[in-house]
This record gives C-alpha cells, structure tokens and sequence, in this order.
C-alpha cells in the first residue's frame, strides 16, 4: 500500500488531499494535507510518514506560519482544525484540557460563564491553542500573567516514531519528574505534535481601568515605564504604541481588580504619569496588535526582547539606524516584559516597493542586535520575505544552539518533524 493510501485509510478519502498554493508554509507548498480529528489518527498518521520517510509539518489557523525560516520539505502537513474540542473544564481547580485546534476566542466563550480565563492574549486572529504553544506567541497580559511558559501544566505529545508521551498533569503544583512540556513552548513542530494541553486557568476580574498618557521621546517612554514597573503597582499591562517616530507615542497602563481596587491603582498611575493621563475602562483601538503586515502596516516583523532598561536605547538605536536606510518604523512594545515587536518597511518617500530593499533590512537587523546585545536581547525576523532570510539569520545567535541540537536529534533522529524550521536549521 503506497503512502497515500495508507493516508486515506487513516482519515477517510474526505480528510486527505493534495497540497495547494493555500496550505503554503512559508512559501513552501506540501504534496499532501491530512486532517486528523484525534490523537489516534495523528499517531497513525505519523507512523505512515515514518515508514515512508515522510516530512511532516503542521498547521492551526495558519496565523503564523510565516515565522521561522521556511521548511527544508514537506511531504504531509497536519491540518488540526478537526481537533478543536474542549476536553474538561474542571472549574473547581481552575484548568482547562482542550485540544490543539481550539481557537483562543471559542476558549475565552466556553469560559466566560465560570468567569473564568485562559489569561493568554496573543492578537493573531483564530490563534488556536497549538499554535500559540508552537510559536510561543503572547500578548500585553504577559506582564501580570506570564505566557504559555507559565500556564502550561500538562501536555500530550506524538513523537516523531509514533509514540504518545504524555508530561505534567491536571494539578497547578504538579512536580513530578520532569517537565518536558516546556520543550514545546516555541519549538514550532519540531520535535513533534502536540495533541491535548492543560492550563491552569485566573479568574476573570471584576473590574479594568486603563491609564493612557502620551510621550513625545523615548527618554520619555523609558522613563515613565522605569516609574511604573519600581511602583507597588500591579499591572496586567504595560503597552507603548508608537507608530511613526516622527510623531508621539502613546503608553498605557491596565489594572483590573475589584472595582475600589482598580480604581485607585488607576489613580496612583495616574499621578506617576504625570499631567495628560486619561483614565477610561477601554483599551485604545488596535490593542496589542502587531504592528506589521495586515493591508497597511509595514511588511516585516521583528520580535526584540531584552532587559526593560533596553527601551529607550533600543528605540533611538532603532530610529537611527532605520533612518540611515530610509525604512519607516512602527513599534508595539510590551514595556513592562522588555518585549518590543517592530514593524520594518520602505519610507513614504523612498520610492520603494511596501517590502523594502532586502540589504537594507537585513543591515538593519545586525545593528539593532548589537544595540540590545548589552541588554541581554535579542532580535528575531518574525515575517520576512524569502531574500530577506537568505540575508540574515532570522533567529539570531543562541547560545544554547548546540544542546538544542541533542534534543532534535534524541526526539526526531531523521530530523522529519518540521526540518529546517527552528534555531540553527533544527
């Protein structure tokens, strides 16, 4: 029986197709898309590509396949959207287990009548849960509630020869052996395919107050969050949006609470602000989004995480540097966490395409990473077009590139599960 048949066996001839320019990975097209609905099927499914020596990738709703670099080959690419069921909601304990292709919103609903959350915020629209613990994406809430990192407590896995492996557990202060959960977070599919996740859930609060003040530098920006985050506040949020350097920035701070509570840490952020600080019980329009690609935003996105002392000289480095190669800037930075995302295209006045010239955003990348390099950052090419990435590592130097190695080879020894896509060609 040839690999294709086995397939069909597998799902059923109406779950098994060929690859099309839609179901592209970062540009890479796969010979066939299958789309299992349970963790049975993903592991038959994976056995048939082991003894074909197939490929694999996978897929949710495809927000962020762009990121990373483009596979090596793709000879079967998981379609998860069938599994997108809420396994239990054990409301009591506060976790939830659900499978990979449930979408954050459908979660956020199925909650919502528990007033109860998955306090994950990432702005992709349809982010499903896979790939949010693929791609290790977050949001402003990061600040008070921390990312996929920290609520992730157990976790169902099939690995590249087909076993299920099952880590953590459906109890937040579960310490037995290790934690291999955490080997999933970002590791976009390369060391296999993640079928069920259990968070640990927060309750949802009874009241939000959001504080918003305009800054005209990055002194400015550096020094307010530098107030906020030495404060004996307690933000869920601390986000700066400064879509064009040549006008002003916007900082804003949420609390959420009991209602006195929010209240008054709203008025103490307030008055650290200074004069002009506004406070309302909505966030301002476009929240956390990134500031890149869509129909007008820039075409190329960095992700650049360092030290929160890192605002201010990553802003003027960016500026500067981005002024030298005539590129036009827009940034959305998670204060607080020290994550900033940047949006990188060709000035309005540059008479170039929407993408900007390859050599110039590449040169780009280099000098921003060394600026932050002193501040314990780094600086990821999140989206990218392809001469872009030929330029530049789009992951930048790690450190621990070698021992992730061992891990690749140890879980995926013929390196199928996603080839090419992570750190160092992993």
């Amino acid at each position: 029986m040839d690999a294709l048949a086995s397939l069909n066996k597998v799902c059923g001839e109406e779950h098994v197709r060929p690859g099309a320019a839609a179901d592209a990975v970062d540009g890479v097209v796969p010979a066939n898309v299958a789309a299992p609905a349970s963790t049975d099927e993903i592991r038959e499914l994976v056995l048939v590509a082991r003894d074909a020596g197939l490929r694999v990738g996978v897929r949710g709703a495809s927000s962020k396949l762009g990121w990373g670099m483009p596979p090596a080959g793709l000879d079967l690419l998981l379609d998860l959207s069938r599994q997108a069921r809420v396994l239990e909601h054990a409301a009591g304990d506060l976790v939830v287990r659900v499978e990979p292709g449930v979408r954050l919103v459908a979660l956020r609903e199925h909650l919502a009548p528990a007033r109860q959350q998955l306090a994950l915020d990432p702005p992709e629209p349809g982010a499903t849960v896979g790939g949010v613990i693929g791609a290790n994406a977050s949001g402003p809430s990061r600040l008070l509630y921390g990312t996929a990192r920290d609520l992730l407590i157990g976790i169902t896995v099939v690995l590249a020869d087909g076993t299920v492996a099952r880590a953590g557990g459906k109890v937040v202060k579960n310490v037995a052996g290790y934690d291999i959960s955490k080997l999933y977070i970002g590791a976009v599919g390369t060391l296999g395919l993640v079928t069920e996740a259990i968070f640990r859930l927060h309750p949802v609060p009874a009241a939000r107050r959001v504080v918003t003040v305009e800054v005209a530098t990055a002194a400015d920006a550096g020094r307010l969050t530098q107030l906020v985050t030495d404060s004996q506040l307690v933000p869920t949020a601390l986000e700066l949006d400064w879509p064009d350097p040549a006008g002003p920035g916007r900082l804003t701070v949420v609390v959420e609470g009991i209602e006195p509570g929010a209240t008054a840490q709203a008025e103490s952020a307030a008055g650290l602000l200074g004069g002009g600080a506004e406070i309302t019980d909505t966030v301002p329009a476009g929240w956390g989004q990134r500031p890149y690609g869509g129909e007008t935003g820039p075409a190329i996105g960095l992700k650049v995480s360092a030290e929160p002392a890192a605002l201010r000289p990553m802003l003027d480095a960016l500026w500067r540097v981005a002024d030298l190669h005539h590129l036009a800037t827009a940034v959305r930075s998670s204060a607080g966490s020290g994550v900033s995302y940047v949006g990188l295209g060709a000035a309005a006045d540059a008479g170039r395409d929407a993408g900007g010239p390859a050599v110039e955003i590449a040169a780009t990348v280099i000098e921003l990473r060394a600026a932050v390099a002193p501040y314990d950052g780094s600086v990821v090419v999140l989206q990218a077009p392809p001469e872009v990435k030929r330029l530049v590592d789009v992951w930048g130097p790690v450190p621990a590139v070698e021992l992730m190695r061992r891990i690749k080879d140890r879980f995926d020894p013929e390196h199928r599960m996603s080839p090419g896509r992570f750190v160092g060609g992993i």
